[in-house]
């Protein structure tokens, strides 16, 4: 860990990039993703590691942003939920309608994004277990599960475009 004791400015690896931040020393990564970068996918919600809503990957691993200091992420690859540039995790939320009021959402995604990159194979109980880490105080856990189940044995396919058009087309339908 680097010691950062006024403000100073720092080089963070977010999304690929390299992004340049003022920052104390006393500075989460969820308020310097928010604040200074404008990455506001990552959100706050318990603010103490309950519940999720702030998860982000941190060299591939999941990571709760708010309980991060902003110097632990130095020299490691931070990525938000803008960073997953339509990945398969997202068209299968879209498909089995896995939201509803959406503040969760990204923390679920960036948890299912990790286990798909480092448990691919990891079965349904690996799964509720790794979905623990994170609350949703709108739906029933299935349809996230349905959509981590989807992910996980490649059934997920397309665009997050053609999902959304699926999705239109089956409302429109009932």
């Amino acid at each position: 860990m680097i010691e950062i004791s006024a403000r100073r400015e720092i080089l963070l690896d977010v999304n690929g990039e390299g992004c340049r931040a003022t920052v104390r020393g006393s500075d989460t990564l969820l308020d310097v993703l928010r604040q200074e970068l404008g990455l506001t996918g990552a959100k706050p919600g318990c603010e103490n590691g309950d519940c999720g809503a702030c998860t982000v990957l941190v060299d591939d691993w999941p990571a709760k942003s708010c309980l991060m200091l902003v110097g632990d992420a130095l020299g490691h690859r931070v990525e938000t939920v803008e960073g997953l540039h339509d990945a398969r995790i997202q068209r299968a939320f879209l498909e089995a309608f896995a939201f509803q009021c959406g503040y969760c959402t990204s923390g679920f995604l960036m948890v299912a994004e990790g286990l798909a990159r480092n448990r691919p194979d990891a079965g349904e109980e690996e799964q509720v277990e790794w979905l623990r880490s994170n609350i949703c105080r709108c739906t029933g856990y299935a349809e996230i599960l349905d959509a981590v189940r989807d992910t996980l044995a490649g059934r997920v396919e397309g665009t997050v475009a053609d999902a959304l058009r699926r999705s239109r087309e089956e409302s429109l339908s009932r």
